[in-house]
């Protein structure tokens, strides 16, 4: 098992399952993952619904965390 910061990541959403499948699929930091979307859950293998939903919301939060970082500035 791959352990970088996207397995981390999906560890504390309760998701390691898909670590394997988002590093095969070129999403291997979290930068790359804030660009996630539907066509790539599918590719990724994420079907179950809360699973998506729970993804989704981890990447607005990331991306609102940038956000507030670059009003500090």
């Amino acid at each position: 098992m791959c352990t970088n910061i996207v397995y981390e990541w999906l560890k504390t959403l309760q998701l390691p399952q898909y670590a394997e499948s988002f590093v095969d699929n070129g999403y291997d930091d979290l930068e790359v993952c804030k660009q996630i979307g539907d066509p790539d859950l599918d590719a990724i293998g994420v079907v179950m619904p809360h699973h998506r939903r729970r993804i989704h919301e981890a990447v607005r939060r990331l991306k609102e965390a940038d956000e507030r970082a670059a009003g500090l500035y």
